[in-house]
């Protein structure tokens, strides 16, 4: 099983920017797959999930409304489109995946299997 994140890059404030995490071993029509982020000195923070079922779909507070998540099954792949960016999304963005979802999609503890993070940067 292997999940490769990818996309990230150095933006400025208010830019756009979409990482993608391709798998394989896995399916991501079978699987939650949940985004993740860390900053230095701080904990693992949920971004957003999407659920394996019917696509539903569950973000951060501190990025609601600007970051959608999004699912390509054909291509075994999940987007996350992140709009609006500031300097505070700045952090190295991890996807996992989880088979179940016992703890919640917001828990680190639910997921699994995890990439190996993309870095984004903001400059303001």
């Amino acid at each position: 099983v292997q999940l490769q994140a990818s996309g990230g890059g150095l933006v400025k404030a208010g830019d756009s920017l979409r990482l993608s995490c391709e798998a394989s071993g896995l399916a991501v029509s079978s699987h939650h797959i949940g985004w993740f982020r860390q900053s230095p000195g701080k904990e693992r923070e949920f971004v957003a999930a999407i659920r394996r079922n019917f696509g539903m779909t569950f973000y951060g507070d501190s990025v609601k409304g600007r970051f959608i998540i999004s699912k390509d099954s054909a291509k075994n792949t999940v987007y996350l489109q992140m709009n609006k960016l500031r300097p505070e999304d700045t952090a190295v963005y991890y996807c996992a995946a989880s088979a179940s979802a016992a703890v919640g999609l917001t828990s680190e503890a639910t997921y699994r299997a995890w990439g190996q993070g993309t870095q984004v940067t903001v400059s303001s």
